[in-house]
């Protein structure tokens, strides 16, 4: 049997907390996965832009096992200032590698671009991308709310306001409870809904209501369906982070992060673009033993997927309208009014 998690959040999976932060005149902001104990984690980046930190210390090859923190920022390459601002509220608090005395927080980054927005961006001399990690760090708890806030506040999607998504889900193997999570900060080229038509890419993963009760699409998708991309290219990438209690290795957790990406192609069209910086993390609070280290390992990248389509959908549902850019709800909530003979919004 499969659910949702109790609020169907990644901080669902125990262990794991959230915080945000933003700058409303900047229009930019900083999502932090914070685990309360050191976790296992890796990564896959398939988008043809990327920008990162740290993500070559998540190779099985390398040294350290654990990360004590993931960072999703606004920005550009300018936000990779933001994992410093998480790693001294860390260091703070004595979380960290210790080596000889010394206190090093493992705190992987990515960025998405955000930067023609319409915000504000003459922040002057220094970019307040650090100070906004801190603040995000010293936020982060187990609430959390979406839509326009931290790295989701100013990103778009497809000529949509994309948004900071969630979602969550348990399910027993061989008796044993998992829970996995992933949050998304969905700021894509492509588009999250078919052509010509409301209905989300990712309608089919719904669960509870989550988008407002997708309905079956009424159009057929032609092989030679032409799309309209947002325009200036350079308004993209996704970035996603699956969590779970499962005890994963760090190249199991390859595995899954490699897996989850498919999420992102069940809720995005095009994905993984020249323009995209799209990357998957993955982390293990290494709580709940999988019963076989390779079909195991297969079902949970396979609903891991599903959750990361659920996240990102969530994410463009829950935005608002920001400027220029519509939100989902404003341009077709009335479309599920008339489709549900209730009110979604």
């Amino acid at each position: 049997m499969i659910k949702t998690g109790r609020t169907n959040l990644i901080t669902d999976v125990p262990g794991i907390q959230v915080g945000n932060a933003q700058n409303e005149t900047l229009r930019s902001g900083v999502t932090v996965i914070i685990p309360e104990e050191p976790a296992i984690a890796s990564v896959d980046v398939r988008g043809g832009g990327p920008g990162t930190r740290e993500t070559e210390a998540l190779g099985a090859d390398c040294l350290v096992d654990v990360i004590h923190g993931i960072v999703l920022s606004g920005g550009s390459a300018y936000g990779l200032e933001s994992a410093s601002g998480v790693m001294s509220y860390l260091a703070e608090k004595k979380i960290g590698f210790e080596l000889g005395g010394a206190i090093i927080p493992i705190v992987p980054a990515a960025i998405l671009f955000d930067l023609l927005n319409g915000g504000d961006k003459n922040w002057g001399q220094y970019a307040p991308y650090r100070d906004l990690g801190y603040e995000a760090a010293a936020n982060s708890a187990k609430t959390l709310h979406l839509g326009n806030i931290g790295a989701g506040l100013g990103a778009t999607a497809g000529g949509l306001k994309g948004g900071l998504g969630s979602a969550s889900l348990v399910y027993d193997e061989n008796g044993t409870e998992i829970t996995v999570g992933t949050i998304a900060a969905v700021n894509a080229m492509g588009s999250v809904t078919m052509p010509h038509s409301p209905v989300m890419w990712s309608f089919p993963y719904e669960r509870d209501n989550e988008l407002g009760g997708q309905p079956l699409p009424e159009i057929k998708m032609p092989l030679n369906s032409d799309f309209e991309f947002e325009l200036p290219i350079g308004k993209n990438t996704t970035l996603v982070t699956v969590a779970t209690d499962a005890i994963l290795t760090k190249p199991q957790a390859r595995r899954v992060a490699i897996m989850a990406q498919d999420g992102m192609a069940r809720a995005i069209r095009p994905v993984h673009s020249p323009f995209d910086g799209d990357s998957v993390f993955v982390l293990s609070t290494g709580k709940r033993e999988l019963s076989d280290p390779a079909i195991s390992i297969a079902k949970l990248g396979m609903l891991a997927a599903d959750c990361v389509a659920r996240a990102i959908a969530r994410g463009v549902y829950e935005a608002e309208s920001l400027g220029d850019f519509e939100s989902y709800r404003s341009r077709y909530g009335q479309f599920l009014l008339n489709k549900s003979g209730e009110h979604n919004e």
